[in-house]
């Protein structure tokens, strides 16, 4: 029984170790694309969402050059961009400072939505001193069930987006890997303990 109860947790801990690893990638590859369009502004148009708040980019149909400058008229991206490029730098307080300042100074739907996808991703990132995964999963709920309509989005958000739906979803996943090997320990405890039980009953008598 012992030994059963190590292989179930040793299977957990290695399946919630990989899907952390996976996160980890992920988080690398978003990096890289800011990186990529950190010389420019792009937007595009809102994202089509599904009744399962699954997230369609529609990119402009170029392979090789994804962040091409739409040139969104009467939108400051100054503050927006400082804080894409303190996020690369590692500086995440300057980061969600950027973020908020964006979002208060241009004081739209647009640039609210823009940086509460930006804040709820600085809160997902485990060297965050925001980071709370949680909270990060709630906001990104939240915002997506009310996504601006009929106006464009700046296209390093939507990236942001979409690495922020599959982090939730792996945080979530881990989360009911958790819960199920908590609940499969506490059963095998309580099968050793009536096993010990039944033990000590045949031994005495």
């Amino acid at each position: 029984m012992n030994a059963l109860h190590s292989a179930v947790v040793v299977y957990f801990e290695d399946t919630v170790l990989f899907l952390t690893r996976v996160s980890f990638f992920v988080l690398g590859v978003i990096v890289l694309l800011l990186q990529a369009c950190a010389s420019g502004s792009p937007a595009i148009d809102s994202p089509q969402v599904s009744s399962s708040n699954e997230i369609t980019l529609n990119l402009p149909d170029q392979t090789l050059a994804p962040c091409v400058d739409d040139q969104n008229v009467g939108v400051d991206y100054t503050y927006l961009e400082k804080g894409f490029s303190a996020m690369v730098a590692g500086d995440n307080v300057e980061a969600v400072n950027y973020f908020r300042r964006y979002q208060r100074l241009e004081s739209s739907p647009g640039a609210d939505w823009e940086a509460g996808i930006a804040i709820a991703y600085e809160k997902m990132l485990p060297d965050s001193p925001y980071y709370n995964w949680r909270a990060a999963a709630d906001a990104y709920r939240r915002l997506m069930r009310r996504v601006p309509e009929g106006i464009e989005l700046n296209q390093q958000v939507l990236i942001l987006g979409g690495t922020l739906a599959v982090l939730v979803e792996l945080h979530d996943y881990i989360d009911e890997l958790q819960n199920e090997k908590d609940d499969l320990s506490e059963n095998l405890e309580k099968r050793e303990e009536a096993l010990k039980r039944l033990r000590e009953l045949i031994l005495g008598q």
